[in-house]
């Protein structure tokens, strides 16, 4: 039995008096404890980032990315236990490749979150199995429709269409400061330094490891396909996020 949930924690087929599956809910903490990861949707195209710790000295740059190409016009951002986010991003690859092969294009946004959701889920219903201790932010294009959209699937199997959202320990002072983002009035250029501003100013160096800044995008200059910015783009966004936040901490100062 456990001390926490009584007992009811012993499956995720159980409820608990008052209504609760405790297993999804130490699926959404595990989530909640992890690097925080943010997606915006721009005027030209969508944007993703993730803030990957550096658990090692002695990790490559660059390696064990949080960001994932999963077809032709879609990628996506997971967080919280990475071996659960790459089963995630497998599943949704599959998707994609399963849809193009029968219906001859690539799958529409909505579809591929959908049928996510539905494998997440899935995952809640049954004794033997446990839920994914890992979420994900999706970036794709509706090349029916021409539009960009931005997906989040939660790890109970919910998932919402946002202009914004974000995940990990960050996630509620990262949506608080997109809420002050003019996104519909925002290319994705000029996305990267407000990201890169967000990202910056929740990491705590006191407490937090180093970590590595990635991002990547699905907009027009991309040619509407899902690629990783380019290390130079990426540290130029940083230099100019750190200089903006030395400038306002300098003016806190004067004051």
């Amino acid at each position: 039995m456990s001390s926490t949930g009584a007992g009811y924690d012993l499956s995720p087929t159980t409820f608990s008096p008052d209504g609760r599956i405790f297993q999804v809910e130490y699926a959404t903490k595990a989530v909640e404890l992890s690097s925080t990861a943010l997606g915006v949707r721009c005027s030209d195209g969508v944007v993703l980032a993730v803030e990957k710790l550096l658990m090692s000295k002695l990790l490559v740059p660059g390696s064990n990315r949080r960001l994932q190409t999963v077809g032709k016009h879609a990628g996506m951002a997971i967080t919280g236990l990475v071996a659960d986010g790459r089963q995630l991003v497998n599943r949704a690859r599959s998707e994609a490749s399963s849809f193009n092969e029968i219906y001859a294009y690539a799958i529409p946004p909505e579809v591929l979150c959908d049928r996510l959701s539905q494998y997440v889920h899935y995952f809640t219903l049954h004794g033997s199995l446990r839920p994914f201790g890992s979420a994900c932010i999706i970036a794709s294009y509706d090349e029916e429709l021409k539009s960009h959209q931005l997906h989040m699937v939660e790890p109970s199997g919910l998932s919402y269409r946002y202009f914004g959202c974000a995940l990990g320990k960050g996630r509620m002072s990262a949506k608080t400061e997109i809420e002050k983002l003019k996104l519909s009035e925002m290319t994705c250029r000029q996305a990267l330094k407000e990201i890169a501003k967000i990202i910056h100013t929740l990491h705590d160096e006191s407490k937090d490891k180093p970590f590595e800044l990635e991002m990547s995008w699905l907009c027009e200059e991309s040619e509407w396909k899902h690629k990783i910015i380019s290390k130079d783009l990426v540290t130029e966004a940083e230099e100019a996020a750190k200089k903006e936040l030395e400038e306002a901490d300098m003016d806190d100062d004067d004051e």
